[in-house]
């Protein structure tokens, strides 16, 4: 008996798979048009740093040409840096104001925040709206009654004015707190007043350990605005070089030395140098506190 068989049916010719190569193309295509405005906003930002730090390592004669690129390096200009001005003595004086700035700003702002997010008191409310409307006004307001303080108590040339006002608290850095210390669960101090803790107990050993991003988010953001602050320097210190800042200094530095802006553009590196390297080493806990406050309010 003859076993009939049945035609195969037709197999559609496929096309040829792609090669190695064409398939990376195609994904690094892909790659960059998804993050094309991403790429093209660090390109405005990161694009002038390195001109800054490519200029530093110039000449004095090829920094005021158009080439982008040191025909021939020049490390040295860091060393004129500091034997032109003493720079060394502006960036002690900034660690000194920024130092002291943020420690009293944390001593005086967490236990405000911490009232204003864990205390249940009468006017605990309009204290907030009070942080929240000196959060809002503009510090030229009170630039000429504060100045009049300091002058009659003889502090006018001296840091201390612009240290000093921190130990009253700041009202970003106590709304910031605030906002991240309402996060926290009430039931963590509850039981630590089971315990028999009192509040500054709670505090301390309850809710300092769980606001550690907070905290860091804020001193950084304090240290930060010492490190750059330029008006109030100029305002406080700008009578006494002994006691300017990096902003001063830089500044003072260009008018003398405008024309040599190789020599300028390494001031400026080293003067940005310390912010870079903050940065570097508490990124994660910075990140992370700005990321969590805001949550409740």
């Amino acid at each position: 008996m003859a076993v009939i068989q049945k035609p195969l049916p037709a197999v559609a010719p496929t096309s040829a798979a792609p090669r190695p190569a064409d398939a990376r193309r195609r994904r690094v295509l892909i790659w960059v048009a998804e993050r094309s405005l991403v790429i093209a906003l660090c390109a405005m930002f990161v694009g002038p740093i390195i001109a800054m730090v490519l200029t530093a390592f110039m000449s004095n004669q090829q920094a005021l040409t158009s080439n982008l690129w040191p025909t021939s390096w020049h490390p040295e200009n860091f060393v004129q840096v500091f034997q032109q001005a003493p720079m060394l003595k502006y960036l002690m004086n900034s660690l000194l104001y920024g130092g002291l700035a943020t420690l009293f700003m944390l001593l005086s702002s967490i236990p405000v925040a911490y009232a204003l997010s864990r205390i249940a008191w009468r006017g605990r409310q309009v204290a907030l709206v009070l942080v929240i409307t000196m959060m809002m006004l503009p510090p030229q307001v009170t630039v000429v009654p504060m100045y009049i303080v300091w002058a009659r108590l003889n502090l006018t040339g001296t840091l201390w004015p612009l240290i000093l006002p921190n130990l009253f608290g700041d009202a970003f850095s106590i709304f910031l707190l605030r906002q991240f210390l309402m996060t926290i669960p009430p039931e963590y101090s509850d039981a630590a007043r089971v315990d028999g803790c009192s509040e500054l107990r709670v505090l301390t050993r309850v809710i300092l350990p769980m606001a550690k991003p907070a905290i860091a988010a804020t001193a950084m953001f304090m240290f930060f605005f010492t490190w750059n602050d330029y008006f109030g320097p100029l305002l406080y210190a700008s009578e006494n070089p002994d006691n300017w800042t990096v902003s001063l200094g830089l500044a003072s530095f260009r008018g003398v030395h405008q024309v040599q802006w190789n020599l300028t553009m390494a001031a400026t590196v080293l003067v940005m140098l310390p912010i870079v390297v903050v940065f570097a080493f508490a990124q994660k806990a910075f990140v992370e506190g700005v990321n969590l406050t805001g949550v409740k309010g």
